[in-house]
């Protein structure tokens, strides 16, 4: 069964506001998700990256695809607590790929992963309690934003968004400055996406590419 690429780019962004609250923790093996990745159309996955540190070099960086359906004939889209099962159990213990699941993407590595061929690691006594006060806090809404935040990146120095709109799901990147004038991006963000913009430099996840660094 196929999605209408709409379903499938609302559980991208369903998934990114899920995973946000991991933003700072540390899986199995010490590292960290420093990214989440929409692949462009017709692909029904989602990207996360993982490493040590946003300061590492992209060679030194991991890309992991996971298939928002693990059984193809299934209805059903992973979640994010089935995605974090999932990045939680490539960092537990060693992982052998064959080369054919194995390429590159932005400089970095990336693996084709296998939903059936990983168990993923249940969710812990940390995770209920993030999902009881978050929903206490900050109710779960079907509604999102527009613009809708499909991805991030965390780079030297840099926090590369991906963006779309409620009328058009086409992605677009945003390079910020997290150490700049952050509400000032904020505010002007929404009009700031109707300009031209650049050539997205070897990144498959957008159509063009703003540079906001400097505000």
């Amino acid at each position: 069964m196929n999605f209408p690429y709409d379903d499938i780019a609302e559980q991208q962004a369903d998934l990114m506001r899920l995973l946000l609250p991991h933003l700072n923790e540390t899986l199995p093996d010490g590292q960290f998700i420093l990214g989440v990745l929409p692949p462009p159309p017709p692909a029904e996955t989602v990207r996360v990256v993982t490493g040590s540190s946003p300061q590492m070099p992209a060679e030194d960086l991991t890309v992991w695809e996971i298939p928002l359906r693990s059984d193809p004939d299934s209805e059903d889209l992973l979640g994010g607590d089935e995605v974090l099962g999932l990045v939680r159990a490539l960092h537990t213990g060693t992982q052998i790929f064959s080369s054919s699941r194995l390429s590159t993407v932005m400089g970095m590595r990336l693996v084709l992963v296998d939903p059936t061929q990983v168990a993923p690691a249940p969710p812990d006594e940390t995770d209920a309690t993030t999902t009881i006060l978050r929903t206490l806090v900050q109710p779960w809404t079907e509604d999102q934003s527009d613009p809708r935040l499909r991805g991030y990146l965390r780079r030297p120095d840099r926090l590369r968004l991906y963006l779309d709109r409620e009328d058009d799901i086409t992605v677009v990147a945003a390079d910020v400055r997290p150490a700049g004038a952050v509400t000032a991006v904020l505010a002007a963000l929404d009009s700031l996406l109707s300009e031209a913009g650049q050539q997205p430099d070897g990144d498959p996840h957008c159509s063009r590419k703003l540079d906001l660094m400097n505000w």
